[in-house]
C-alpha cells in the first residue's frame, strides 16, 4: 500500500483486481509459489502497475488481509457476548492457520515485510490488534476499565512469537492468556 510513490494515481478497479488476483492465486498455489507475474497476469495489468503501489507481494497480500480477501472467516472476531470466550475461539483459529505450512509462511512472510515497509506493518497493526477485530469486540464490550489497544498488542504478540518459533498453542494456553488479559 505504497501510495506515496510517483506516478498515475492508483486505478480503484485494478487495486481490487490485483487484491483479488492476489487472494485467489494464494488460496490456489500458497504463498511460496505466488509470483508478481502470475498476480498481473490474472488481474490483467502490468507488473509495473503492481510494482508501483506495492514494494513487495507480501505488501498486496498485507493490503488484501486488511480487505479481507484472506483468511476472512479466520480473523473475523464473533460478539456472542462472551467476550473471553469470543476471544479464545478466535485465538484458536488463527493457530490453525498458522500451523498449516501455507499459513506460517505466508505470516512470517508478511512480519519480514512489515520489517521493511512500514505501510505493511501499520496494515498488519491494524488488523490483528489496533483497529481490527480484536480491539473493536473489547470496545464493543462495554468495560471502560479494559485497555482495548494493549489487549489488541498482547494478543498480536502471542500471533507474532506462535508464527516465529512455529509453537504450537494449546487451548488450555489460550484461555489462559485470555484470562489474564481479560480478567473475571
Amino acid at each position: 500500500m505504497d501510495e506515496h510513490r510517483a506516478g498515475p494515481r492508483r486505478s480503484e478497479h485494478a487495486r481490487l483486481a490485483v487484491l483479488s488476483a492476489a487472494a485467489e492465486l494464494l488460496a490456489e498455489r500458497g504463498y511460496e509459489h505466488l509470483t508478481i507475474e502470475a498476480i498481473a497476469r490474472r488481474a490483467g495489468v502490468g507488473k509495473q502497475t503492481i510494482y508501483r503501489w506495492w514494494s513487495s507481494r507480501a505488501g498486496i497480500l498485507a493490503e488484501a488481509l486488511l480487505e479481507g480477501l484472506i483468511f476472512r472467516h479466520e480473523l473475523a472476531v464473533r460478539d456472542t457476548g462472551d467476550l473471553r470466550h469470543d476471544l479464545a475461539e478466535w485465538m484458536t483459529r488463527v493457530a490453525e492457520v498458522l500451523g498449516a505450512p501455507d499459513g506460517r509462511v505466508l505470516f512470517r512472510s508478511l512480519l519480514a515485510a512489515a520489517t521493511e515497509d512500514a505501510a505493511v506493518g501499520e496494515l498488519m497493526h491494524q488488523q490483528l490488534s489496533a483497529d481490527g477485530g480484536v480491539r473493536a469486540r473489547v470496545v464493543a464490550h462495554g468495560d471502560p476499565r479494559l485497555p482495548a489497544d494493549e489487549i489488541g498488542d498482547a494478543i498480536a504478540g502471542w500471533l507474532v512469537l506462535r508464527a516465529l518459533t512455529g509453537t504450537a498453542s494449546t487451548p488450555e494456553g489460550i484461555r489462559a492468556l485470555v484470562g489474564t488479559l481479560v480478567p473475571g
